[in-house]
């Protein structure tokens, strides 16, 4: 007779849609590009057309305001006609956009000519419909949830409601002591979710030790995580803590935990329910004050019935869980967070004067129609994709080239409507197919297509993680992170002037894998 698996109903459970404090949701137009850079954000809050009144939009109206609620006034853009366009409310939460006549702002709605009335329905507002005025301004529609926003921002960039509802939660899990079980999409920030739980909560001035579970050796990982004694295994010539202790009195971040090996999972759920860590070789156990907190994109459930994942170790875990949204959940962050990396480049670029430039007319190298292809892409790899787009831009402007409308997108990838797309497969992946895993050639193309990710490669190749890093073993021409020397990184920041892209790029590592090597060896704050 089967049983059934019965999955954890959470003791802890996350805010509700919205958190204790939405509110109906409220129309709102966002500027998404703008020839002032910094407008870029503003938004206008439309109650009037919440309450059933017709909204004008041109260049005198509406007033927007900044996201601290600073009044600054409407679009203000010569080139934008006084003769508005006008979104008229309909019942079922629809809007109709009735274009200017013919003396008017050319508009362009989803990259498509406005010709007549078109029917903005909730399914689209909800998305958020993307506005071209005279190919000078880009604004979005959309539906928000009219939510607190007196929150910290712990280090999230952008005022979506989706955003909001996060920051929401890391206070809320903050105050607890129970485990987190932090899920979301690869790219999406779970690790700067996990490191502001952890600047929040009451343990922010003790340890905070970040570990990806998938990087490990899995005949070490025990060993690793609960330290071992002298002549324990093979190779252990020295004492070890363990990260455990490490984290003793703090927090222990556990990356990618649905890749963690099965023993392990014992290990781990022993320590959970003991608060007690038995390290390998038959040395005393130590009792230890840990915080876990932990990450997948994986589906738990789906590898507990594969017996892949312990049931009980998932019960524990899943006593608070917290979700991250993926980007195409957040359109309207997506602008700041373009502003945001594109700022970050440049000064990483040692660019101060370019960014100054740059920011007094968006419209000499930023094109409306680049824009509007950006808030429709699905972006399968989330805000790690948007940064990574950014920084192809910032090395296509300051060699003096101009934005190509696919700079933002891969091999694979194509424009979508807020669904992940079905990719095109490159033949190379095709070709990668194969009982042992991809062959050389196709393994280097995929990492470097990928910027060395590992979750991302895996996908590219269809193949999964642990299968990518038993390849990257073998690999005669692949390192991991955590086997370059202090001395190889040293030399790599000093070549690269300090640029962690650079210094990513030039050792054929991910940019995050490198960061959790440099925090290990105290390279970096």
């Amino acid at each position: 007779m089967k049983h059934r698996i019965a999955f954890p109903d959470t003791t802890q459970q996350p805010l509700a849609t919205g958190g204790p404090a939405a509110r109906p949701s409220l129309p709102i137009l966002t500027i998404a590009a703008h020839p002032l850079l910094h407008r870029v954000g503003e938004r206008s809050r439309l109650e009037d057309l919440a309450a059933g009144r017709t909204i004008e939009l041109s260049r005198l109206g509406p007033e927007f305001r900044t996201c601290d609620g600073r009044l600054v006034g409407p679009i203000d853009e010569p080139h934008v006609s006084r003769t508005p366009l006008r979104l008229v409310p309909q019942g079922r939460g629809e809007v109709v956009l009735v274009p200017p006549d013919k003396k008017g702002t050319p508009v362009f709605v989803d990259g498509a000519p406005l010709r007549g009335a078109q029917v903005c329905g909730p399914d689209a507002l909800q998305r958020g419909v993307v506005i071209d005025l005279s190919g000078r301004v880009v604004v979005l529609l959309h539906a928000h949830a009219d939510i607190d926003e007196s929150l910290p921002k712990y280090g999230f960039v952008g005022e979506s409601a989706a955003i909001h509802r996060v920051r929401a939660e890391i206070m809320r899990a903050a105050a607890l002591a129970s485990p987190v079980l932090i899920r979301g999409e690869s790219g999406t920030g779970k690790e700067l979710v996990a490191r502001a739980i952890h600047a929040a909560s009451s343990r922010a001035a003790r340890p905070y030790v970040a570990l990806n579970m998938a990087a490990l050796n899995p005949q070490t990982a025990a060993a690793e995580l609960f330290g071992h004694g002298r002549g324990a295994f093979t190779g252990a010539v020295q004492e070890r803590e363990g990260h455990f202790r490490e984290a003793d009195g703090g927090t222990l971040f556990l990356d990618e935990i649905g890749e963690a090996p099965v023993e392990v999972q014992v290990m781990l759920l022993r320590a959970l329910e003991t608060g007690e860590v038995q390290p390998v070789g038959g040395r005393p156990g130590r009792r230890v004050d840990v915080r876990l907190l932990a990450a997948t994109d994986a589906n738990l459930e789906r590898a507990v019935l594969r017996g892949e994942f312990r049931v009980s170790l998932l019960h524990r875990l899943g006593g608070y869980e917290l979700r991250v949204p993926p980007l195409r959940e957040r359109v309207d962050d997506i602008p700041r967070l373009l502003v945001h990396f594109l700022e970050l480049e440049l000064r990483r670029a040692d660019e101060a004067a370019r960014l100054a430039a740059l920011a007094a007319d968006t419209s000499a190298w930023l094109p409306t129609r680049f824009m509007t292809r950006l808030l429709r892409h699905a972006w399968p790899g989330n805000v790690r994709q948007l940064s990574n787009t950014a920084r192809r831009m910032v090395g296509l402007l300051l060699t003096g080239q101009s934005l190509t409308d696919d700079v933002a997108m891969s091999a694979d990838d194509e424009p979508g409507d807020g669904a992940a797309p079905a990719s095109a497969e490159p033949p190379e992946a095709r070709a990668a197919r194969a009982p042992h895993g991809p062959t050389e050639d196709a393994l280097l193309a995929a990492m470097e297509r990928n910027g060395w990710q590992i979750s991302a490669t895996a996908r590219d190749l269809g193949v999964s993680r642990k299968v990518l890093y038993a390849r990257i073993a073998q690999s005669e021409h692949i390192h991991k992170a955590r086997d370059l020397s202090p001395e190889a990184l040293t030399a790599a920041l000093a070549s690269e002037g300090g640029d962690l892209g650079r210094v990513a790029d030039a050792l054929h590592v991910s940019v995050r894998a490198l960061q959790l090597r440099l925090r290990e060896l105290g390279l970096v704050p």
